[in-house]
């Protein structure tokens, strides 16, 4: 190993899950994060914070980010600037060390859009919907024009990444989860709607396996997405939330939201071929185990509330 790498949002879903993995594979590892409560506490926004995080490190995988289409709607300023700007901090920071860093920049399928055709691989065209999208679209013309200044960086995107009792409780997967295992009702915004799931261990895999690639010295890949190529419909999943928790929760149903793509799946064949990575979690493998995770957690609570 060659050296520190700085992880930006150490303290979110797919941040935390990576600084994990690759300790374990002997990386030294720097976070930055508003949430962290240490040392590593920084915000993407301001320069000096990115700097002095990244001083010393030989890459960073940055996953920073306002990270759900419904919070860009909310706020889009707030959204613009973190995506955006927060992103353009970490490319000047980068360019001003002397050994400069290879950076890994986190975008998502939903830089795609609505695709006229499915599965969608890497090269399908950039229709983003809404503010979300549009930030990591910006982000990844940012990534063009540092690898024109001879930076060595690069794209994943991810997909509706799921699998831990520290995510998002409204997000759906562990929404549902949650519903199914506590009997309550689960509601579904757009039945019909196609999700491609990726389970965060397939993730995290895939990032390492890009990782090592960089650190022994190889030129960064084009645009890889992770992706399970399996399309499920909410329909389907709160079915299948229902059916592991045996629960009797029943579904309520609510029309679509109006910034949300419809329909997506992706193709993985990319990052099998590039990274010999492929998705081993299926959907059911991995709602199983989140459910029995949430199960654990609140039998937990229930024995220290009742000690």
């Amino acid at each position: 190993m060659s050296g520190k790498i700085l992880i930006t949002g150490s303290e979110g879903l797919v941040g935390s899950a990576l600084r994990r993995k690759l300790e374990s594979s002997g990386f030294e590892i720097r976070g930055l994060d508003i949430r962290a409560g240490h040392s590593e506490a920084g915000d993407v926004r301001d320069p000096i914070d990115v700097r002095n995080a990244m001083w010393g490190c030989v890459g960073v995988v940055h996953l920073a980010a306002v990270s759900r289409v419904v919070w860009g709607e909310r706020d889009p300023d707030l959204c613009w600037k973190t995506n955006v700007e927060g992103f353009r901090n970490v490319l000047e920071a980068a360019d001003q060390l002397a050994i400069k860093p290879w950076v890994v920049f986190a975008s998502s399928r939903e830089v795609y859009g609505q695709p006229e055709q499915l599965p969608a691989n890497e090269e399908t065209p950039l229709r983003p919907v809404n503010v979300y999208a549009r930030s990591k679209v910006a982000g990844e013309q940012l990534i063009a024009g540092a690898r024109d200044r001879g930076l060595r960086a690069c794209v994943i995107r991810l997909s509706n990444v799921y699998g831990s009792t520290q995510d998002h409780l409204d997000r759906v997967v562990p929404a549902f989860a949650r519903a199914a295992l506590l009997g309550q009702p689960l509601r579904i915004d757009g039945c019909d709607h196609t999700f491609d799931f990726t389970h965060i261990s397939d993730v995290v895999q895939g990032i390492a396996a890009l990782v090592e690639l960089l650190d022994r010295g190889v030129a960064p890949p084009p645009p890889i997405h992770f992706v399970s190529g399996v399309p499920t419909t909410l329909g389907h999943l709160a079915k299948l939330a229902i059916d592991i928790a045996q629960s009797g929760s029943t579904v309520t149903h609510a029309p679509p939201r109006n910034f949300d793509v419809a329909k997506f799946h992706g193709c993985p064949g990319r990052a099998e071929s590039l990274l010999g990575w492929s998705p081993r979690t299926s959907l059911r493998q991995g709602l199983t185990a989140l459910i029995n995770d949430f199960s654990t957690m609140y039998k937990q609570h229930a024995a220290k509330e009742a000690s």
